[in-house]
């Protein structure tokens, strides 16, 4: 074994493509989603070493043209979900006890392959797959997977680095295990970085996984996979498997060697998961670690000495990046009725200005909603919004799923401040606003914080101090992280570390060494070198 007290590359941040026209990274994309729109690709359960086709198969199709199909994929049974368990407790004695630098080689390959390589394939998926524009592609799934892969090897150092005190006679160690068992990752269908960091963060503490992602994130999956595997990712580490969540996820939990869930998605889907290991916990070898990343009803709240301009541009991009699909993203916002008649120009010009269509056209800022189950739901609350007297549209409010699931940019205005769609978690492309009177700044920030079942992001804008000061303490609880005059989305992996609390989840932080130290179970070691022989204490003499 080598000896030797290693050090990683420094962790930075990977700068982010301008894809400008005319540029190599533009043509690059440009070239990998054409190839990529017309091939279609199979996707293969990944268990072990094997690459398994059940014959049971789904399509996938893009959002934004939902009648073309870009591939299958295969669902697995119970019996694959009970082997790739197997094969994950299997993989796990020659994983665990592989030395750290070999494991994190591994992972910093699997950046440098997103970073170069793999960037435009994985861009282009993502584009497809999940419809975003190339600068969302470019912010997710190259720039933030590349960051959690960089920084999360450099965390894991800093946590086997940190020892507890020795003396002269005692040496004391603390070894950080892998948790004595098997991580379940259940990935979203809106990040591709969330979809690979889920599974490798914990394999990367040492750990071996059985991962499911997204019905709707498959596309970009294939690609995530085929990078670890040329990374060097052993068989058997991270088993892919694709079906029904709830027969794989009971499956999962009947397993005795359950020992930890990576979690991403809804909260009552969290909720009903975490109730079910409640109920199997006298089965269970150790208590499982339970980690996860829920919902938001995320907000912008606007003092009346705001700049107007900064406003608006961060409830329109807040609320529309991404078709407003991203667990930070604005959808309540609280204005004061000074500043109201600017910002809602602003926001009405800004949006009527906006491009709608196909990612494979650059020009296009707002692109399509996931699946036809998002877009029925958006529209009914659009509707419904055009009926209630409490509630008027600005702008947007139009919608059509005949090629893909588009749905405008809608703005809403209510008296109410209690209205649905200030409460309710739509993720889409709806914002809702209340004008409140100058004179209750406090008042409204106390409506902000108790409106809510959530506690994702947030953000203010203002500049009084003193005004910026008192929301900083009223909102200490109403978001995991908060921002002061800026939009609440664009966490940065090693600067804005990510996660919420309440509704939210449990706040374990990714894109930093918190959410490392769930994926471990320590041990201290204590040395003593010259060894007592006499029972006796000092006290018990004569």
């Amino acid at each position: 074994m080598l000896k030797g007290f290693f050090h990683v590359p420094k962790a930075v941040n990977e700068p982010v493509k301008g894809y400008a026209p005319n540029s190599p990274e533009r043509a690059a994309v440009q070239a990998a989603y054409t190839k990529m729109w017309n091939t279609k690709i199979d996707v293969p359960l990944y268990i072990g070493s094997e690459e398994i086709r059940t014959g049971n198969t789904r399509n996938m199709s893009a959002p934004h043209d939902h009648k073309h199909i870009v591939g299958t994929y295969h669902l697995a049974e119970k019996a694959h979900v009970e082997k790739a368990i197997a094969n994950a407790l299997e993989a796990r004695t020659a994983w665990a006890n592989m030395a750290w630098e070999q494991r994190a080689a591994i992972f910093l390959k699997a950046a440098e392959l997103v970073a170069g390589p793999y960037r435009a394939r994985i861009n282009a998926a993502t584009m497809i797959a999940q419809s975003k524009n190339i600068h969302q592609a470019e912010i997710d799934a190259s720039c933030e997977l590349i960051d959690f892969l960089r920084f999360n090897v450099e965390f894991m150092t800093q946590i086997y680095a940190d020892q507890p005190t020795s003396t002269s006679d005692v040496w004391n160690r603390l070894e950080y295990r892998p948790l004595e068992g098997f991580v379940y990752a259940i990935t979203p269908f809106n990040f591709t970085a969330i979809a690979a960091n889920l599974p490798a963060s914990a394999a990367m503490m040492g750990n071996v996984v059985v991962w499911k992602p997204s019905d709707s994130q498959i596309f970009s999956t294939q690609i995530i996979v085929e990078i670890f595997k040329e990374a060097g990712v052993p068989d058997g580490v991270i088993n892919v498997v694709y079906g029904d969540p709830l027969m794989v996820t009971d499956t999962v939990l009947a397993s005795r060697d359950f020992a930890g869930m990576h979690f991403t998605g809804s909260t009552h889907v969290f909720k009903d998961i975490w109730a079910k290991i409640g109920t199997n916990i006298h089965h269970y070898k150790t208590y499982p670690r339970i980690v996860g990343e829920t919902g938001g009803k995320d907000f912008i709240v606007a003092h009346p000495s705001a700049n107007s301009k900064q406003v608006s541009t961060g409830i329109v991009r807040g609320a529309f990046e991404f078709q407003g699909q991203k667990c930070s993203a604005a959808s309540r916002a609280y204005i004061p009725q000074s500043l109201w008649p600017s910002v809602k120009e602003e926001i009405i010009t800004d949006v009527k200005s906006m491009k709608m269509g196909s990612p494979e056209d650059f020009g296009n800022f707002i692109t399509a909603v996931i699946h036809e189950g998002s877009f029925d739901k958006l529209a009914s609350y659009i509707d419904q919004a055009k009926k209630d007297a409490d509630a008027e549209i600005i702008v947007g409010g139009n919608y059509d799923k005949s090629v893909g699931y588009f749905i405008e940019p809608t703005v809403i205005v209510t008296t109410n401040p209690h209205y649905a769609t200030m409460e309710t978690e739509l993720f889409g492309p709806v914002m809702t606003i209340f004008v409140y009177e100058d004179a209750k700044w406090e008042e409204t920030l106390e409506l902000v914080d108790t409106t809510s079942e959530y506690a994702l992001t947030g953000a203010i804008f203002s500049e009084d101090r003193y005004a910026i000061e008192v929301a900083t303490v009223k909102l200490q609880n109403a978001a995991g992280n908060f921002y002061i005059n800026d939009k609440p989305t664009g966490a940065v992996v090693g600067q804005q570390p990510f996660g919420g609390a309440r509704a939210s989840g449990t706040n374990d932080k990714a894109g930093s060494p918190l959410n490392l130290l769930r994926w471990v179970s320590p041990r201290t070691i204590k040395e003593t070198f010259v060894t007592p022989v006499d029972y006796r204490y000092p006290f018990l003499g004569e």
